[in-house]
């Protein structure tokens, strides 16, 4: 009997360690993403033209980009930053202004969600330290918005960017041309935004460490300069992969194994999808149509329903005005929560925190985003 309840419970633990339900709430985008594409297959059934749907260039360029991003990550950049910029005795207002200026900065290079990633948590733990946590949901909330129009200034700083550039063949002098303006808006509106504290000094003791490897960092970072030419087409994007690839075998194979492989997945999926979508007589029409007529408010609105990542992938095949498509999604990422999937990323990292209100903070999340996204959207019509 012994033996026979010991070949037992590996199979019944085995049975238990994948729950769809489980997987469906840690990766929603993905979930949803899949089904899409399963669905659109039974309208248009798979074929060789599905290889044609898929934008190579832009599963190479992210998997390069968040691989390098992430040993930046794991070698202490940018903990080293934070505790460069954030210790010592400053004032209430220069303090929040830092962090929510942090990954307003950070977003253009490291996307918006790897930002948030990395400066949400040392917000909590700095508030905690000068007993500001009731500001916490204010410095959130300013990081969020900050992540999200910060890395609508380069072709790197978000998925849709960088998809977009590529997808249309956009020149540098076009990209920064269109976005530009925006994010020179959004700065002094969110500097402004800690005038809505009160003043008085701080003392921020941070905890000392380690955890800054200088020769690794050194590496990572010559690897992001490559990753930018090959994203100004000045490095073709498969020999960026073979020097990505042999330069974490070598260096950091164990990266391999942490890499975000769900949102490469998602983009599969999603071109999968736009390309049955648009060869569809009805569904083309509809939204070229649609498209022809209001493309900045269409791809705004798309975005606060199905964020601003699929949007652009779904939208892209309708519209040749790629920069209302382009002003649409960034700006699009205001609004909603999940508008951008960065904002969940910062709402599930206050959710963990010692009192948590969601009431209080989606309250104070939609005035302030609903707030950015018409003054923004109005600014676009405008220019």
């Amino acid at each position: 009997m012994n033996r026979d309840h010991q070949n037992k419970m590996p199979e019944t633990s085995h049975r238990r360690s994948f729950r769809p339900t489980a997987f469906i709430k840690k990766e929603p985008v993905l979930s949803a993403a899949a089904l899409c594409a399963f669905v659109s297959m039974f309208f248009v059934p798979p074929s060789a033209a599905y290889v044609g749907y898929i934008d190579f260039r832009v599963l190479c360029l992210l998997f390069c980009l968040m691989a390098v991003v992430a040993g930046l990550q794991r070698h202490g950049l940018f903990d080293w930053l934070a505790h460069r910029l954030l210790g010592g005795n400053m004032q209430r207002r220069k303090l929040f202004l830092l962090l929510i200026l942090l990954p307003f900065f950070s977003s253009m290079l490291v996307t918006n969600d790897v930002a948030l990633i990395t400066f949400v948590p040392f917000a909590i733990l700095i508030l905690g330290l000068t007993g500001q946590q009731k500001y916490l949901i204010f410095v959130i909330v300013m990081q969020t918005v900050a992540a999200n129009l910060g890395s609508m200034a380069t072709p790197v700083g978000n998925p849709q960017n960088l998809y977009l550039y590529s997808a249309f063949g956009l020149s540098a002098g076009e990209f920064f041309g269109t976005v530009l303006p925006y994010t020179v808006l959004a700065l002094p509106l969110l500097a402004g935004s800690v005038l809505f504290c009160p003043g008085g000094e701080l003392s921020v003791f941070l905890p000392e460490t380690d955890k800054y490897e200088i020769k690794p960092i050194a590496l990572y970072l010559a690897l992001f300069l490559l990753c930018l030419l090959s994203v100004f087409r000045l490095l073709p994007y498969g020999l960026l992969l073979v020097i990505i690839c042999a330069a974490l075998f070598v260096e950091d194979r164990a990266l391999f194994r942490t890499m975000d492989y769900g949102l490469l997945l998602t983009f599969v999926f999603f071109f999968i999808f736009a390309g049955n979508m648009g060869a569809m007589d009805v569904i083309h029409s509809f939204l070229q149509n649609l498209l022809s007529r209001q493309p900045l408010l269409t791809s705004a609105l798309a975005s606060q329903v199905i964020s601003n990542v699929p949007a652009a992938v779904l939208l892209s095949g309708f519209t040749e005005n790629w920069k209302a498509l382009l002003l649409g999604t960034d700006i699009g990422g205001l609004g909603t929560p999940i508008a951008s999937l960065a904002s969940l990323i910062s709402f599930r990292l206050y959710m963990k925190t010692e009192g948590a209100d969601s009431r209080r903070y989606l309250g104070f999340f939609l005035i302030v985003n609903l707030a950015g996204l018409a003054l923004f959207l109005t600014a676009a019509m405008i220019l």
